[in-house]
């Protein structure tokens, strides 16, 4: 277990090194016409970097228990923030969507805390329900009210991308936990009802689901996905260097956040494009192995909740910017813009990391129910 958390620690450390380096080339150009500072983005990443290095140093030595003591306080914080986005003076209104609290030049994104609050909260939930996950009230409705007042509150926002990966997330940690597959499949076709009237309600979803279908006939709608196309053709394999991407020049939007995958291809490659998806594999395998061989059922939960929303999270990007799903602002984690999901992504981690230390010697754990399977004679 040591070796996996050792090996967990350096795909992380490559891919936030990998995000430095594209963001200092990526972010210059909007840097400058944004704050006449080519510099400015990179250096309030880096700031963020920092606080969440610090913050997921501490965290990697808290025993992962403690978040099973905290969890209701921690959703109910989260409920609290994701209520403020609509609360002047917090209230900060960008790209027609309620997703930040702002004070002063500092800005928080509460639907990131809720990704991590919604983990730890179905995990506690899923481990104490044990053997009764498989009934409709504890498996599937008291989880399922919960998750679904933290996501109408993401969507109000409107977030639609992280409203699906939430609920995506919480139907894997149910199904884990022990809920019917035939709940979740009725909560799976609820969804997919949900997701088309909400589509048809908003003509700016809709535009982008006929501009994903059929972007020869709406390109003004499917402009982002034509000119991440465009980046990957120009980088071929090899890529056309380091600092030398023309889609920056202000051609892709958001080529620092959202789309920054197509930059890295189209500076360094496709090589390096299947690089740092192989690198989410890694991560994928080696939370999952974490997960299987955890001391108790709250931390393999916890840990197979913390990779699936951090790789599915990736997952939802690199469609996107591939041009495989439709277009939904969702970062590409340790490598995108954005200080809040980089400080939560890496305290996810870092709670991985304390599951992965304590799966080294769960009988000397010292917390009831220990899990004796095949798992842990690996």
């Amino acid at each position: 277990m040591r070796n996996l958390s050792r090996i967990l620690v350096a795909i992380v450390v490559m891919l936030l090194a990998l995000g430095i380096v594209m963001l200092a080339s990526t972010s210059s150009v909007k840097g400058v016409k944004a704050f006449q500072d080519a510099h400015h983005y990179i250096k309030y990443q880096l700031l963020w970097l920092v606080v969440a290095v610090i913050i997921s140093s501490v965290v990697a030595r808290v025993d992962y228990h403690v978040w099973s003591k905290v969890c209701w306080v921690l959703l109910a914080l989260s409920v609290g923030l994701l209520i403020l986005v609509f609360i002047p003076p917090f209230a900060h209104k960008a790209g027609g969507s309620y997703r930040w609290i702002r004070m002063g030049p500092v800005g928080f994104q509460p639907s990131e805390l809720a990704k991590f609050a919604v983990v730890i909260g179905l995990s506690r939930w899923m481990a104490s329900a044990g053997l009764r996950a498989g009934r409709l009230k504890e498996g599937f409705l008291v989880p399922l009210v919960g998750l679904s007042m933290v996501i109408v509150l993401v969507m109000l926002e409107p977030d639609f991308g992280t409203s699906i990966l939430l609920l995506l997330t919480g139907m894997a940690i149910m199904f884990v936990g022990g809920t019917r597959l035939t709940h979740l499949v009725g909560l799976g076709i609820l969804g997919v009802a949900g997701l088309i009237g909400a589509i048809l309600q908003d003509p700016v979803r809709l535009d982008r689901i006929l501009a994903f279908l059929w972007p020869e006939k709406f390109p003004a709608k499917s402009y982002q996905l034509i000119q991440s196309k465009f980046a990957f053709i120009s980088g071929g394999w090899s890529g056309v260097g380091l600092g030398n991407s023309m889609q920056k020049h202000l051609y892709l939007p958001e080529a620092h956040t959202d789309f920054i995958l197509a930059i890295i291809g189209e500076e360094l490659g496709m090589v390096a494009t299947i690089g740092v998806v192989l690198l989410f594999v890694c991560l994928f395998a080696c939370g999952v192995a974490i997960s299987l061989r955890a001391p108790d059922p709250f931390g393999r939960y916890l840990a197979f909740g913390l990779t699936i929303v951090t790789v599915l999270q990736a997952v939802i990007n690199v469609g996107v910017v591939t041009g495989c799903l439709p277009t939904k602002g969702l970062a590409l984690p340790f490598i995108s813009y954005g200080g809040s999901g980089l400080v939560v992504s890496l305290l996810g981690m870092a709670v991985l990391v304390n599951v992965a230390e304590h799966g080294r010697n769960p009988e000397a754990d010292g917390h009831t129910r220990p899990i004796k399977d095949r798992a842990h004679q690996f």
